[in-house]
């Protein structure tokens, strides 16, 4: 796809949104310029780059949500929908493009290897010893246990994340995605945690499961009996289509899931939309998720149970109090874990350092070092600016990224 044509699909939509939209025209530019080669000793060497390691031990930094996408041009098993491949679905044809532009993996024919090539490179980057988790992700599913291609997003196979992890076993490790309505879930999952997976993915606006369904009451006992936590998206989902039922994804239904005793990851902190009350009733005011979230994470009972993850949670959209939040609460940091949701760190426009500066969670300085990292490495710049933020002197506590804790405890 010619850039030009994505400038003239990202334009028009920025028109349709009105004169406030060009106010916020990215400040990074809209294109990954995917810069080749190692970050520059200058950078690299940088004494913010270097703070940003200050008190961590890099060997429990596992960064835990990292997409591993592509298009199956290299028999990677991977899959996504013809509507990201046809101009007749604009929008999700120009967010193909944007994901394929943010892990510098736009050659035709070349595009698995290229994300996985490029990956590797960019952990590289970083403080030897740590880790990023590469996340299956698993296709739509009926509530009869049949696979429904047509409403499927994308598919990145258990094989395939498994493979690269073993492939490169001191960079990455790997999250199975397993859809519990599936009639051989369970024994899928017994297999994913034998050959290693730390965790288990949904996205149940994308694949379809109710989790707060009965239907889903074996595959939690599995769960909970393999100690294996679940890792699934909370809020509303701009990122995958799919099916798109967004009742789905209300944090509250995740309440089923911990009351069976599993360890549950909501993803970004469920910091976008809102949903039914469901504690008043299925026909229940809506509510925004992240007071939705902030309620069970209050819920003593569920103390050794819920974690929030705080992937996406600096993007421009979510840039304000649910970030002060986060932040601010020190009494949750213990169980907040750091997740970059690459490639998205590489969509430039998803982010903007001049309103994290305008609202005080950096400073100027830090920002443009921040900046000159992203241009050669997302990932990277994930990590600093989360390192850096802060609200007066209140910071993300160290464990926030060292969340191995979470998924291999007992090494």
């Amino acid at each position: 796809m010619k850039r030009r044509a994505v400038l003239g699909l990202f334009g028009a939509g920025a028109l349709a949104a009105g004169a406030g939209a060009w106010r916020s025209w990215p400040d990074e530019g809209i294109f990954n310029p995917c810069l080749a080669g190692r970050l520059p000793p200058k950078l690299a060497q940088h004494e913010l780059v270097q703070a940003a390691w200050a008190g961590l031990d890099a060997e429990k930094v596992w960064d835990c949500h990292v997409h591993l996408i592509g298009v199956g041009d290299g028999g990677s098993g991977v899959w996504i929908t013809p509507q990201m491949q046809s101009w007749q679905h604009p929008l999700q044809y120009t967010q193909r493009w944007f994901y394929q532009n943010a892990g510098c993996a736009e050659r035709a024919g070349s595009v698995d290897a290229d994300f996985l090539a490029h990956l590797v490179q960019l952990q590289r980057d970083m403080r030897p010893g740590n880790k990023l988790m590469l996340l299956a992700f698993e296709y739509h599913y009926a509530a009869d246990g049949r696979r429904r291609l047509e409403q499927s997003s994308y598919h990145t196979p258990n094989d395939y994340a498994r493979a690269v992890a073993r492939r490169y076993p001191q960079l990455f490790e790997w999250i199975a995605s397993i859809h519990p309505y599936r009639v051989d879930s369970e024994a899928v999952l017994e297999q994913a945690v034998k050959d290693g997976a730390r965790a288990v993915k949904w996205l149940p606006s994308a694949m379809g499961m109710d989790p707060a369904s009965a239907q889903c009451d074996r595959f939690y006992e599995s769960l909970a009996r393999l100690k294996i936590p679940l890792l699934t998206h909370g809020g509303e989902e701009l990122a995958v289509h799919g099916a798109a039922q967004a009742d789905l994804n209300n944090p509250l239904r995740l309440r089923r899931a911990l009351d069976h005793g599993v360890r549950v990851i909501v993803a970004h902190c469920a910091a976008l939309g809102q949903s039914t009350d469901l504690d008043r009733g299925p026909n229940g005011p809506p509510v925004d998720n992240f007071d939705l979230f902030t309620r069970l994470m209050n819920e003593t009972r569920y103390e050794k149970l819920l974690y929030g993850e705080i992937s996406a949670t600096t993007q421009v959209n979510r840039v304000g109090p649910t970030l002060t939040t986060l932040l601010t609460r020190a009494d949750w940091h213990p169980r907040l874990i750091n997740g970059s949701d690459y490639p998205l760190p590489g969509v430039m426009p998803l982010f903007s350092l001049r309103r994290m500066v305008a609202a005080g969670y950096l400073a100027e300085a830090e920002a443009q070092v921040i900046s000159e990292v992203r241009r050669y490495n997302p990932v990277l710049f994930d990590f600093l600016l989360k390192r850096h933020l802060r609200v007066g002197r209140q910071q993300f506590a160290p464990m926030v990224f060292e969340s191995r804790r979470v998924f291999a405890p007992s090494t």
